[in-house]
């Protein structure tokens, strides 16, 4: 029992570390003052309203989203017949595909986004949206496939050759069979992936312009040059956004299939 109520404690405890911060950056954004404090000084949305004025930011909130989305569904189509493709056959160079791959979790992103400079200056296409968009599903992709990969278990193919047998088509048996089961799988991924664009600064600071800008390398601009509650204000954004994000994932597919077990 006693163990069990420490355990509470620490758990809150750890909960309370993780979201005081969040608590300080909504407070800052309501302050009065032009300067960041925290307790804020007054309430006020003013600062909101400054941001939402500044079409440049508008428009950076639509870019990372619709790169974040694109990003992330194009890792879906690459990673999941790639996971499909080394989990259910063998052949020469499996392991050497299975790197590649993975290779861009290790390899550092600011050296990945020199290197798309340069190849997509060569072919005209520097910094441009398709070049950002390319750059983010590289980066993405390892994310869907670690966690698609080890949800392709023998067992699950023994089902796909029963319903095989019983007469299903490889897409019945696909759409019907192998996509719930791994769909915790594939939505942990999805998931991972588009925070991972989203967030991402290293890869695209390398191919944005003044017109075509993410939210994050908005942020890492703006405050090598000031600091005001515009910043905690854009921040409190996102931080609605992956709240409301995490609302609608539960309230479609659920957040219990991001713990599934197999």
């Amino acid at each position: 029992m006693i163990a069990r109520v420490l355990l509470r404690i620490v758990a809150w405890a750890v909960m309370a570390y993780l979201v005081l911060p969040l608590v300080v950056i909504v407070g800052a954004s309501l302050t009065t003052t032009s300067y960041l404090a925290f307790p804020p000084q007054g309430l006020t949305l003013a600062w909101y309203g400054r941001m939402l004025a500044d079409t440049s930011y508008v428009a950076a909130f639509g870019t990372s989203t619709a790169l974040a989305l694109a990003a992330t569904a194009g890792a879906v189509l690459l990673a999941l017949p790639a996971a499909l493709a080394i989990a259910r056959h063998e052949f020469p160079g499996k392991r050497t595909l299975l790197s590649l791959l993975m290779s861009p979790l290790v390899l550092p992103h600011v050296v990945l986004g020199a290197a798309l400079l340069q190849y997509c200056a060569a072919l005209g296409l520097m910094r441009s949206f398709l070049a950002l968009l390319v750059g983010h599903v590289v980066i993405v992709t390892p994310f869907v496939l670690r966690s698609v990969l080890p949800q392709l278990t023998p067992e699950q193919r023994a089902l796909e050759e029963a319903s095989a047998d019983l007469g299903a088509r490889p897409f019945e048996t696909f759409l019907l069979v192998v996509l719930p089961q791994i769909r915790g799988g594939l939505t942990s991924g999805a998931i991972f992936a588009f925070i991972s664009s989203w967030i991402n600064v290293e890869l695209s600071i390398f191919n944005t312009t003044a017109e075509l800008t993410t939210i994050p390398v908005k942020l890492f601009n703006y405050v090598q040059y000031t600091i005001d509650p515009v910043i905690a204000a854009v921040s409190s954004i996102t931080i609605a956004v992956a709240a409301v994000t995490i609302v609608l994932l539960d309230l479609t597919v659920g957040l219990h299939v991001l713990s599934k077990r197999r």
